[in-house]
């Protein structure tokens, strides 16, 4: 089974070393977890020391690969059994819309920590587990995919909808259908 670890396009030093730790590796090895893709974005990896020209790793059983950017990450979203990411409301989006299991680490050293806000309601609702850096592993090895709540899906009437009430034209629209 393969994860997908992302920090979007900015630096998560903590979460790309937390992915890397012997407890996160031993937490996600133990799940049945065979292969770890880290997209690190612009943050340094030192915790693998020396890696293969493909960017490849054996650690604790696993399999890991690096890489910093990609122009699309559908691919590996595609691909992967379990996303770790931040809390970027791209990604949750695209992650939760595939119906792939998400644990969100919101990055605090963002504006106004703006990340929890979107992680906590994600995780509130159902759709996702959140953590913290320090927590991941405890979260890895508590996490029970079964009992995430699928996310809807993609509603495009539901904005035009929204505004319409919003601007007083509801009744309108109900006579029109």
């Amino acid at each position: 089974m393969r994860v997908l670890v992302t920090v979007g396009s900015t630096e998560f030093d903590a979460l790309v070393g937390a992915a890397l730790s012997e407890p996160v590796l031993d937490a996600l090895a133990s799940k049945g977890y065979s292969d770890i893709t880290v997209q690190c974005g612009n943050s340094p990896v030192n915790e693998l020391g020396q890696v293969d020209a493909e960017g490849v790793v054996q650690r604790h059983g696993l399999e890991i690969s690096v890489w910093r950017f990609k122009p699309s990450l559908e691919e590996e979203y595609d691909a992967a059994d379990l996303v770790i990411g931040h809390a970027g409301s791209g990604t949750i989006l695209d992650v939760l819309r595939r119906s792939k299991p998400l644990v969100i680490v919101p990055n605090p050293t963002l504006l106004d920590n703006h990340q929890e806000d979107m992680a906590y309601a994600m995780e509130e609702l159902g759709h996702a587990k959140t953590s913290t850096v320090n927590d991941l592993a405890r979260t890895i090895a508590e996490l029970d995919t079964s009992e995430l709540v699928p996310f809807p899906p993609f509603d495009g009437g539901r904005f035009r909808r929204l505004m319409d009430r919003e601007m007083g034209f509801e009744d309108e629209v109900e006579e029109l259908r």
